[in-house]
């Protein structure tokens, strides 16, 4: 029986975020329509988690994450944004579960394991796995990976591979000559309940890093912009970045024009909090 409450209104998504059947096709459970969602869901619908740092908390609940990143336009961290591909492939008729992962992403060799704290996806098409992440951030893939390959995949942006660890799948991206490790799961399937517990901890646990520095990225075809406390970084396909510091004024112009948020006005105290990083740099 079908879950009402999870349905998307797919024609409100494809507007949100530029799937055009004229141009891309119908709406079916092939690779090539994944690899499309892939790269159009994180071009159009922004990461942010905002909320945590106004202490709104975030909602899971289907309707709220649909309110939020498609009517608001607002964006979203790992849970509403993977939990809304998720339901929007499952309704297409793809063969999807979730999963959750360990974040390593800039974390040095030693450091020990952290909470399962990430949500990405697993879609099967034609017996082949393959992983999906549209929440990761700064350096989210851009297409789909081939789940069970250990061998490099290239993107329009970067390329990744996927190593098994003691078991485990690890996620591994390519930044110059290096190899850095961004997150590892044990591909365990989880269902929408069992995100309600990390979402509570990422969202209010003093620890989460949500919970002290603005946070906010978007990848287009033609760059990936990351934007940490006043830090502004945007990265070309081409190995180029170019990084600068912001004020406040700077913060809430790179937020409305370049991220696509829709500031409001008391997000001021937020933007005036993130700016202290650049006085503090």
């Amino acid at each position: 029986m079908t879950d009402t409450a999870s349905l998307v209104d797919l024609p409100a998504y494809c507007a949100r975020i530029g799937y055009r059947i004229p141009e891309h096709g119908p709406l079916e459970p092939t690779l090539d329509v994944l690899r499309v969602l892939h790269a159009l869901h994180p071009a159009a619908i922004t990461f942010e988690a905002v909320d945590v740092l106004l202490d709104r908390g975030v909602d899971l609940a289907p309707a709220a994450v649909d309110a939020k990143l498609i009517g608001a336009g607002r964006g979203g961290y790992c849970y509403e944004q993977n939990g809304l591909l998720l339901r929007v492939l499952r309704q297409i008729g793809f063969s999807v579960e979730g999963l959750l992962a360990r974040v390593s992403w800039m974390a040095p060799p030693e450091t020990p394991l952290r909470p399962l704290t990430h949500m990405a996806l697993r879609v099967t098409i034609d017996g082949v796995p393959w992983l999906a992440d549209v929440g990761f951030g700064g350096c989210a893939p851009t297409s789909p990976l081939q789940l069970d390959s250990d061998e490099p995949q290239p993107t329009a942006h970067e390329t990744f591979r996927l190593q098994r660890v003691e078991g485990d799948y690890q996620l591994e991206v390519l930044l110059g000559d290096q190899w850095h490790s961004m997150y590892r799961t044990d591909g365990l399937r989880q269902h929408a309940v069992d995100y309600e517990l990390p979402n509570w901890y990422t969202a209010t646990h003093p620890t989460s890093r949500f919970r002290h520095r603005l946070i906010v990225s978007r990848v287009t075809p033609q760059e990936r912009s990351s934007l940490a406390g006043a830090r502004l970084t945007v990265r070309t396909p081409d190995g180029g970045s170019i990084r600068s510091w912001l004020d406040a004024a700077g913060i809430e112009h790179a937020l409305r024009d370049r991220f696509g948020l829709p500031v409001a006005a008391d997000w001021a105290p937020m933007i005036a909090r993130a700016a202290q990083d650049r006085e503090d740099a």
